[in-house]
């Protein structure tokens, strides 16, 4: 599975991208606007920190303006992906573009119904909001199970399952369960992936137990390098 964050906070996508799990970024003009700083400049700096696609979204509704504005932003980098809305005029863009060579995320989607039409249109990704359906009491996770079968069913079909909307880790978990290709995740919750509290109580101890030795494996030097390296 591919993980993506869903950010447009450049420290956060550089902190999370020296990791080496990175494999994207998902934006919209929501997230540029909370980052603050200029829409086209801002999703520039991201693909020049993340080799990985770069999803940057159109805000026009009708067809012919998403179709320039994915135009330009294609020409921003070699791995901006286009993101519209799942309407009727946003699939007309999404073919229109792909023809065109662009990778297309085909986003807001809600059933696999729609998911269906955008892997017909070619998307390169589809994502479906799971946390936004739990809101209404409706499993966002069935929706994912159902769109991985769909698609499993048709080798002809290569639009990529982009979990959006992921609230917890749990999440992210059942949906690598179920076979998605792509979870997109916000940065605080890629973070809670790395806890857990045996974790934290296992290195407790091997540190109390290694300091207990009195040794080092490190000279001073290297040890005041190191500390300072992390700074």
């Amino acid at each position: 599975m591919k993980f993506f964050i869903d950010t447009a906070d450049l420290n956060e996508i550089r902190d999370l991208a020296a990791t080496g799990l990175l494999d994207g970024v998902t934006t919209n003009p929501s997230l540029i606007a909370k980052a603050g700083g200029d829409f086209l400049e801002t999703v520039k700096e991201i693909c020049d920190v993340v080799p990985g696609d770069v999803s940057a979204e159109v805000t026009a509704t009708d067809y012919h303006t998403m179709v320039r504005e994915g135009q330009r932003l294609a020409k921003l980098a070699d791995n901006v992906v286009i993101k519209v809305p799942l309407t009727m005029d946003g699939l007309k863009a999404c073919k229109t573009l792909r023809n065109e060579g662009a990778k297309v995320n085909v986003t807001l989607c809600f059933s696999s119904a729609q998911a269906i039409l955008a892997a017909k249109a070619g998307a390169t990704y589809i994502s479906p909001f799971v946390g936004r359906l739990d809101d209404i009491a409706t499993s966002g996770m069935d929706l994912i199970a159902d769109i991985v079968q769909i698609y499993d069913n048709y080798p002809d079909i290569e639009t990529e399952v982009l979990v959006a909307s992921i609230r917890h880790p749990l999440h992210l978990v059942e949906a690598a369960r179920m076979g998605a290709h792509v979870a997109t995740l916000p940065p605080a919750v890629l973070r809670q992936l790395f806890n857990h509290p045996l974790t934290d109580k296992g290195l407790a101890a091997f540190l109390a137990d290694w300091e207990a030795t009195g040794q080092t494996i490190l000279e001073e030097s290297e040890a005041a390098s190191a500390t300072a390296g992390r700074g």
